[in-house]
């Protein structure tokens, strides 16, 4: 990374354990092998003793808060957010990536982990999904009944509210849930494609094979959406021909 972060050779120089312990609570599931994954993936760089040993900076766990938690709530694949910070790290100021989220070249804690609580996952009750997405009562009962949406709990995410918004606006165009079903069984299709490509390193119990799978995942659905938007675009493109 072009950024240097000279508090890594001072007295604050983190080892890899007492970054997890940092990480903890936010990321239960980190492991020494995930931040060893994101370093090889040229997501962070952390300072190297003459004897071979990682040292971590405050900039560095900044870097990593940043980094997990788009994957975690705006499930960006991971050359997607290296592409953003390679740009901040070049001195630009590239958009905000999905959910708002930005980071500067030398982030400041706090501030930054006021972004992270910002854009952390929600979780809505139905008023609130309804409220936010401009949807009535009986929109919503339509597409928990086609499973376009589900809750937890009695609780709905924010891929519930996307979703809601979506159907609001189809909505005035004439198209209702029981129209929309056919976008659930696609989507159900692609995932079990995902699946049976990642399921070998899926499977595996190393943690950095597993980190490897999630993020093939990610980077299948994103081609999978790029796929299905030119399909649609090249059809409609035919229709003024």
């Amino acid at each position: 990374m072009a950024v240097a972060h000279p508090e890594r050779r001072g007295s604050s120089a983190l080892n890899i354990g007492e970054v997890l312990a940092i990480l903890a609570e936010e990321f239960p599931s980190m492991t020494a092998s995930k931040i060893r994954f994101l370093e090889e993936k040229g997501l962070i760089a952390p300072h190297r003793t003459p004897s071979g040993y990682r040292q971590y900076g405050r900039g560095d766990v900044d870097r990593l808060r940043f980094v997990l938690a788009l994957q975690r709530d705006q499930y960006l694949p991971l050359k997607v957010i290296k592409d953003y910070l390679d740009a901040v790290d070049r001195g630009e100021q590239p958009e905000n990536l999905p959910g708002g989220m930005s980071i500067a070249p030398r982030p400041v804690s706090g501030e930054l982990h006021a972004q992270l609580s910002a854009t952390r996952s929600r979780s809505l009750s139905e008023q609130q999904l309804r409220e936010e997405s401009g949807a009535s009562a009986d929109l919503v009962e339509s597409m928990l009944s086609f499973g376009l949406i589900a809750a937890e709990g009695g609780r709905f995410d924010e891929y519930a509210l996307a979703v809601t918004r979506s159907c609001v606006a189809l909505a005035d165009h004439g198209l209702e849930p029981r129209h929309l079903r056919s976008f659930l069984s696609t989507a159900e299709r692609e995932v079990g494609l995902i699946e049976q490509v990642v399921a070998p390193s899926a499977s595996r119990r190393d943690p950095a094979a597993r980190a490897r799978a999630a993020e093939e995942a990610r980077e299948l659905s994103e081609t999978f959406l790029t796929l299905h938007r030119a399909l649609v675009h090249g059809l409609i493109s035919r229709m003024d021909g």
